[in-house]
């Protein structure tokens, strides 16, 4: 009797990718969270959530603010989603382990605005979306609504080049250097060559958006630690919440240990193994 064929061994390992899942910090879990949430109400047919929450100049007014930050929970389909998935976890991931998790809720999704809830203001969600709307409609004219998460993977793309170029200013691509901060732009324009029905000015706004984070001009924006130890002491959400990160714990790490150099730090660089694209919904 012939023996089986052995099965192809698996191109990961489930073991460490359930490990490093199980790890995620709070603020990323939800994220993931609320974007499967979004995922699973586009399958009815009943309400389109698609035209509901993306980012539609002509539909954005005072009520309808709310899009500025409902449009990178919101994709397409279920591939459209899986890919930004797959690219936005270790950039928000490591974003919280540096940043702590109300730091991470308060530039991403903290809302700022009149007391009648008619107007929002986060600014890695708001400013890359306003500069969209800026060159969208009051510049080319056009109409085209988009949605999907790459905006805050550009976005971190942008922030990472910024931190690295100041340690390691340029990389290597045969003959030439090249400016290392440069590289979420290239991926920019490489992804929207292959992918077709992707937004290249909404990954434009992004990236000026996390190179002005991560040059230090949004730092108006990050709560003072003060005030985030005051709250986590008052609420107690350390102990309360599991997976969150503390000021504290992001001070130095999310162990506890401080990095011992800079090639340490470098050699856990920005992943780039995928890219997420933002799906363009009009024409």
């Amino acid at each position: 009797m012939a023996t089986p064929a052995a099965l192809p061994p698996l191109p990961f390992n489930p073991s460490r990718v359930r490990s490093y899942l199980m790890r995620l910090p709070l603020f990323t879990r939800l994220v993931l969270l609320v974007i499967l949430a979004f995922w699973l109400l586009e399958l009815q047919t009943i309400w389109s959530v698609v035209q509901w929450g993306s980012l539609t100049p002509d539909e954005v007014n005072l009520g309808t603010m709310y899009r500025l930050n409902t449009f990178p929970f919101i994709h397409t389909g279920f591939f459209h989603a899986a890919l930004n998935v797959l690219a936005l976890t270790p950039l928000l991931e490591r974003f919280e382990a540096e940043h702590g998790t109300l730091t991470s809720i308060a530039l991403f999704v903290g809302q700022y605005g009149f007391a009648d809830g008619t107007f929002f203001l986060t600014a890695l969600s708001t400013f890359p979306a306003g500069l969209y709307l800026l060159f969208e409609k009051a510049i080319l004219h056009r109409n085209t609504p988009v949605v999907g998460a790459s905006v805050w993977v550009f976005l971190l793309l942008g922030s990472e080049a910024i931190r690295t170029y100041k340690s390691n200013p340029h990389f290597s691509l045969g003959p030439y250097k090249i400016p290392t901060w440069t590289s979420p732009l290239i991926a920019c324009v490489v992804l929207s060559i292959l992918v077709s029905n992707v937004s290249f000015l909404g990954h434009l706004c992004a990236i000026a958006v996390g190179y002005l984070f991560g040059l230090g001009y949004l730092k108006i924006f990050v709560p003072p630690e003060k005030v985030l130890r005051w709250i986590e002491s008052k609420l107690n959400l350390l102990g309360r919440l599991p997976h969150y990160i503390s000021v504290d714990q992001k001070t130095f790490g999310r162990y506890g240990v401080l990095p011992t150099s800079n090639a340490a730090a470098n050699a856990n660089g920005t992943p780039m193994s995928y890219l997420a694209t933002a799906q363009r919904v009009g024409p």
